[in-house]
């Protein structure tokens, strides 16, 4: 895990509601996952020159605040993980946004779009089942990207639509990570928590979260879930001493989603 983006996963996991943290709780839970103060301090000051954190302070207490942008991408990320999914209406949601030109802002929008749930139909048309129209239209905004949206049905089968996705790849993600082993330590399982939800994030670029009348019948990713807020729930069990030891919103340490 690199540092940067290990940070955004404590964001998600352990200070999630709130948008800020102390550093010094940044700190000890990054040594706690073998990152040294130094390249704690570094990824900070990086991620505050890219406009990702802004640096605040509270008398002589020293925080990291989340900009509105990645608050916006936290919330998706909890929302995929931790909140069931609605019923499906049969419909897809086919997006054909206009741009964005520059090639490095095309790839970082379209991994925004695969985190929601769209996989790639064509270049630069976007295809998702399930996926919140709400969120897709606050992505558009960030991008101020004009797009013709439409809302229909799939005449084919329901093949053409799992080859838009990387399954195979989201399989092979799932089945690395389970079973799961909960170790008795505290801060041991703070770290096998941390790395769980991680990889768990991750594997979002990979799952849309399809309907299940869209999943192939040996497809894991239904199972994985389970078993990953299964395991979750017993790794916070564990991991709650070295967790009540920082001034984290009591929120943040429940293992409900939220």
């Amino acid at each position: 895990m690199r540092a940067r983006s290990t940070i955004f996963t404590l964001f998600v996991e352990y200070v999630y509601p709130e948008r800020r943290a102390r550093v010094k709780d940044l700190i000890a839970m990054m040594e706690a996952l073998g990152f040294s103060e130094a390249a704690v301090r570094a990824a900070l000051s990086r991620s505050a020159r890219r406009g990702w954190v802004r640096p605040e302070r509270a008398g002589r207490t020293a925080y990291y605040a989340l900009s509105e942008r990645v608050y916006w991408q936290v919330r998706q990320v909890r929302r995929r993980l931790y909140e069931p999914r609605p019923p499906w209406d049969g419909r897809f949601l086919l997006i054909l946004p206009e741009g964005p030109k520059d090639r490095g802002e095309r790839e970082r929008f379209r991994r925004e779009m695969a985190l929601l749930g769209y996989g790639s139909l064509q270049s630069g048309v976007y295809l998702g089942a399930g996926v919140d129209l709400e969120a897709t239209r606050e992505l558009l905004a960030f991008y101020q990207l004009p797009a013709t949206l439409f809302q229909g049905e799939h005449l084919g089968p329901k093949e053409e639509i799992q080859r838009i996705f990387p399954l195979e790849r989201a399989q092979a993600h799932y089945q690395a990570l389970f079973p799961l082993e909960v170790p008795e330590g505290p801060e041991e399982a703070f770290h096998s928590l941390t790395h769980l939800v991680h990889e768990m994030r991750k594997v979002l670029f990979l799952d849309p979260l399809l309907p299940p009348e869209l999943l192939p019948k040996s497809f894991f990713g239904p199972q994985a879930r389970h078993e990953f807020l299964e395991a979750r729930k017993a790794l916070y069990g564990k991991a709650l001493p070295f967790l009540q030891g920082l001034e984290l919103p009591l929120t943040a340490l429940s293992p409900q989603g939220g």
